[in-house]
């Protein structure tokens, strides 16, 4: 199943914006096999949070601070479906989004 696929079984009751901008995070990942929709999510996460916190003067950044959460939330899930291997994207998702935090250098 691709991760275009796998979004669309999950996404009802989604708002049509954060879906659009969702899928829009995630440019040519969206043909990608299922089994890696974990790292394609926190990998377009992370490139949208170091966007936001470059720029973090900017108001319309609402819709892209929802997103980040829900491409988080769903890297989870999809991780989910390996639970044993479940601290690797966790322990990921915290090294990268703590990185972002510390900023450079």
């Amino acid at each position: 199943m691709t991760i275009d696929r796998w979004l669309r079984e999950r996404s009802s009751g989604v708002p049509a914006a954060l879906d659009a901008r969702v899928r829009e995070a995630l440019a040519g990942a969206l043909d990608e096999n299922e089994d890696r929709a974990s790292g394609h999510f926190l990998d377009a996460a992370t490139a949208l949070l170091a966007e936001i916190a470059a720029d973090p003067g900017r108001r319309a950044r609402a819709l892209d601070l929802l997103t980040v959460d829900a491409l988080v939330t769903y890297a989870f899930e999809a991780a989910v479906d390996s639970p044993d291997e479940l601290d690797v994207p966790a322990n990921e998702a915290m090294r990268r989004l703590a990185a972002l935090a510390a900023g450079p250098g």
